[in-house]
C-alpha cells in the first residue's frame, strides 16, 4: 500500500476559489511553507479596533505531545512574542471564560506565509506573473502556561532560526527570560496552500504576433533569498562554528535550486 498524504478538509474558510488548479491541501506542503518562512503574518480582531490587526511574528510548527511528528502530521503552530504585547493581551482577554471540555477554545487567528521564487515576464502586461509558494492557516490561539511546553516551544523556535542553535546558547534560560517571553499555541482548524511555478506563458494570439516575438524578451527572473558572509560581533571570541556555516551554505544552495527549478517547465502548482 502506498503512503497516504494527509490533507486539510476543503471547507468554506480554506477552499481556494480563483485558479484552484494551483491549490494544495497537503499538510506537509502547507507546513513546509510556514516553517521555511522567517516572518509569519498573524491576523486577528480586537474589540478596540475597527479593522483587523496584522502583525509580523516569528513562529514554527511542531507538536509538544508528539515531538517526533514530521511535517506531514497534524501539528500546532507556536508563536513567540513579548508577554505584554497587544497580541498576547488580546488573546488572554478573548479566551477568558471561553472553554470547551478539552480546554480553552482560543482566539481566532489567521496566519499567512509566502515566498516569491521568480518574476515571470511575458509578451503582455496582462500575463505577467510570479512564481510563488503561499500558505494560509486558520486556527485558535491560546497561551502556553506549562513551563515544560514553553521551553519546548522556545527551543523549537530558536532552532528554526539556525538549526541546533539552542544547545549552543547559554542554558537554561533565566526565570526572568521565561516570564517575559509569551508563547501562543495555535490549534489549526484548516489550511491551504497556493503554488505557481513554470516558465512564461502567453495566449495563442500573442504567440502568433511575430513582431512582438522579435522585439520583446520573455522569461523568468529567478528570485531566491541568500545569506551573506557572517559578520562577527564586536565581542566575538570564537571561530565560526561548522553548524552555522553548513546551514548557511545549505540554505543558499537549496533556495537557488528551488527557484531555478520553478522557472522551468509548463505553468503548474508544484
Amino acid at each position: 500500500m502506498g503512503v497516504r498524504n494527509l490533507e486539510y478538509p476543503k471547507e468554506t474558510t480554506n477552499t481556494v476559489k480563483r485558479y484552484n488548479a494551483h491549490a494544495v491541501y497537503a499538510l506537509e506542503t502547507i507546513h513546509r511553507i510556514v516553517n521555511s518562512s522567517q516572518i509569519l503574518h498573524v491576523s486577528f480582531n480586537t474589540p478596540s479596533q475597527p479593522f483587523p490587526v496584522t502583525l509580523p511574528m516569528i513562529g514554527q510548527m511542531g507538536s509538544f505531545d508528539r515531538p517526533s511528528a514530521d511535517l506531514g502530521d497534524p501539528l500546532e503552530l507556536y508563536l513567540h512574542g513579548y508577554v505584554s504585547s497587544r497580541l498576547m493581551n488580546t488573546c488572554k482577554d478573548s479566551t477568558s471564560g471561553d472553554s470547551t471540555p478539552a480546554g480553552p477554545k482560543g482566539m481566532p487567528v489567521c496566519i499567512a506565509a509566502s515566498h516569491v521564487d521568480g518574476l515571470v515576464l511575458t509578451l503582455t502586461s496582462y500575463s505577467h506573473n510570479y512564481n510563488y509558494r503561499s500558505s494560509v492557516l486558520f486556527g485558535y490561539a491560546t497561551h502556553v502556561t506549562d513551563e515544560e511546553e514553553k521551553l519546548y516551544a522556545m527551543e523549537l523556535i530558536t532552532n528554526s532560526v539556525v538549526p541546533d542553535r539552542w544547545r549552543h546558547t547559554r542554558l537554561p534560560p533565566t526565570k526572568a527570560e521565561i516570564q517575559s517571553t509569551g508563547i501562543l499555541k495555535v490549534r489549526i482548524a484548516s489550511g491551504s496552500a497556493k503554488i505557481s511555478a513554470g516558465q512564461a506563458s502567453d495566449d495563442k494570439s500573442d504567440m502568433a504576433n511575430e513582431a512582438m516575438l522579435d522585439s520583446t524578451w520573455t522569461g523568468v527572473l529567478p528570485i531566491y533569498q541568500t545569506m551573506g558572509a557572517p559578520v562577527p560581533s564586536s565581542y566575538n571570541r570564537v571561530d565560526l562554528p561548522d553548524y552555522v556555516s553548513e546551514f548557511a551554505n545549505d540554505y543558499n544552495t537549496d533556495n537557488m535550486e528551488l527557484s531555478l527549478d520553478a522557472a522551468k517547465g509548463e505553468r503548474r502548482a508544484l
